[in-house]
């Protein structure tokens, strides 16, 4: 119910909207809007990564604003990009886990901006319809691929007319279209989203980038043998296909591997990880510097951001999926001088449902109303003492990767609480998570179990049965948890 009628605002919002707009002389800004798959918030230059360097994106940051408290409000790839692109949490959209499609009939940011005299293209990792590749609403001109790619010679659907294996490195593959999709002589604004592969897995560098760390050690991350207080279910993820000494995506070969000596396998992936990025910020400059030899780097909203976060190795994990910082925590950077003329560091918490209304906002459209994003023109611009607080965070059990429980959580500015409810209305088999952030930002210390806790406890139980019915939860539907398995997931969805 709640689903068709979000789907029956939003049908009522294209119809009234008028492509009169295409007369206007005032100039509409253009949008590139850059996604990355899996970027942690902190793989960065500009984000103070002490071996990466990504000047391309970080001028970007130096140049408008960066957002240091941005995060994802389900870890995972699907539901976050639905959310980036319509605004809405997961179970309102629906796209709750990698194998549903957006909903044909819900607007989304792009469609809105093409309703309006837009142009709109999307080229690359689409990866909502794990199956499909086929054009989707709301773009004039639509490349993809069926499921994650390749890091090579990927098969894409080109704008629905044929398909075509593409020889050569993704990053690279997907800038060379994006710049010839540019090129074209237009006389509407534009809309340009770009979806990277990386640095999703399995990590693959260019060939140049190949040895780029090969000198850097990398070893665990002690929070991974900080585990006293932490649930049971996280040091039974430890052998799995998302704990540390698991298969690593395939870095190691004989698992699981519990050696202190099998810390190689895990630097290798880390590093190739981190390989796959530069190639990342290659791309950005070579789009920025077709925006600047064209005129047109200043009227364009320059967007860069990551879907979701990524552990690597944090508490025993790697993956996603968990509430844990790195798996929420997202890079988003905005360079537009209409939006500020100087770099601004915001430090406000933002989260992917905001993108659809700041860029409709920005764009001079109307926002849909009942949205759970809100736009932070006037929190950049400003600042906004009516900004949120606190945010709902919201998992759901996948039986195709049994390695996370149910979660339902809350972040405010300086705590975090947790919990995994089974699914049938009984109580939790799990232990809750109680941080302060304030004071243990890797959060090491679950203070969920302590006495001296125990009232911060029920403020923020109270705060997430707040944060529940603010974006309409009031039957909260889940999946049955089936508990943390060894198997490993199917070849094709990996």
């Amino acid at each position: 119910m709640r689903f068709a009628l979000f789907c029956a605002l939003f049908v009522g919002v294209l119809t009234t909207e008028s492509r009169a707009d295409e007369s206007s002389s005032a100039p509409r800004p253009n949008v590139l809007f850059i996604l990355c798959d899996d970027l942690r918030w902190d793989s960065l230059g500009c984000a103070g990564h002490p071996h990466l360097k990504t000047p391309h994106i970080d001028k970007l940051a130096s140049e408008g604003a960066f957002f240091a408290n941005a995060f994802c409000t389900t870890s995972l790839c699907s539901p976050s990009r639905a959310s980036i692109l319509s605004g809405l949490y997961a179970h309102t959209h629906g796209v709750t886990n990698n194998f549903t499609e957006f909903p044909t009939e819900m607007a989304s940011f792009p469609r809105l901006l093409q309703n309006a005299g837009y142009e709109t293209a999307y080229i690359g990792k689409w990866h909502m319809g794990e199956n499909n590749d086929e054009k989707r609403p709301g773009f004039d001109y639509f490349v993809t691929h069926k499921g994650q790619g390749k890091y090579f010679d990927t098969e894409f659907n080109m704008d629905g007319q044929r398909r075509e294996v593409v020889p050569g490195y993704y990053t690279t593959v997907v800038t060379d279209m994006a710049e010839k999709w540019l090129k074209q002589p237009r006389t509407k604004p534009w809309v340009l989203m770009l979806g990277h592969k990386a640095p999703h897995s399995f990590y693959t560098a260019e060939e140049k980038y190949q040895q780029a760390f090969d000198k850097v050690e990398v070893k665990y991350p002690d929070t991974a043998f900080a585990l006293e207080t932490q649930p049971k279910w996280i040091k039974e993820r430890l052998p799995t296909w998302h704990g540390i000494y698991g298969p690593l995506f395939d870095f190691r070969k004989k698992f699981p591997d519990d050696r202190p000596e099998a810390v190689a396998d895990f630097a290798k992936m880390i590093r190739s990880y981190w390989s796959t990025i530069l190639s990342v910020d290659d791309s950005v400059g070579r789009l920025v510097q077709h925006l600047k030899q064209t005129g047109q780097f200043d009227n364009t909203i320059v967007v860069f951001m990551g879907d979701n976060g990524l552990l690597n190795g944090e508490h025993g994990m790697v993956d996603k999926r968990t509430m844990h910082e790195p798996s929420i925590r997202i890079p988003l950077i905005v360079r537009y001088p209409a939006l500020t003329a100087q770099p601004k560091r915001v430090t406000g918490m933002v989260l992917t449902e905001d993108i659809a209304p700041s860029l409709l906002e920005l764009c001079g459209r109307p926002v849909p109303a009942n949205l759970h994003g809100r736009s932070w023109k006037k929190l950049v611009q400003s600042g906004d003492p009516t900004w949120r607080r606190s945010f709902l965070y919201h998992y759901n059990y996948e039986k195709q990767f049994p390695y996370t429980p149910n979660i339902r959580g809350v972040r405010t500015e300086d705590w975090k609480y947790s919990h995994y409810p089974h699914g049938d209305g009984q109580p939790d088999r799990h232990l809750a998570e109680l941080y302060d952030l304030k004071n243990d930002p890797d959060e090491r210390h679950n203070l969920v179990a302590d006495p001296r806790y125990a009232s911060r406890l029920k403020e923020m139980q109270a705060e997430l049965a707040r944060v529940l019915v603010e974006v309409g939860i009031t039957e909260d539907k889940m999946p049955l948890d089936e508990g943390i398995k060894q198997q490993l997931p199917d070849q094709k969805i990996r």
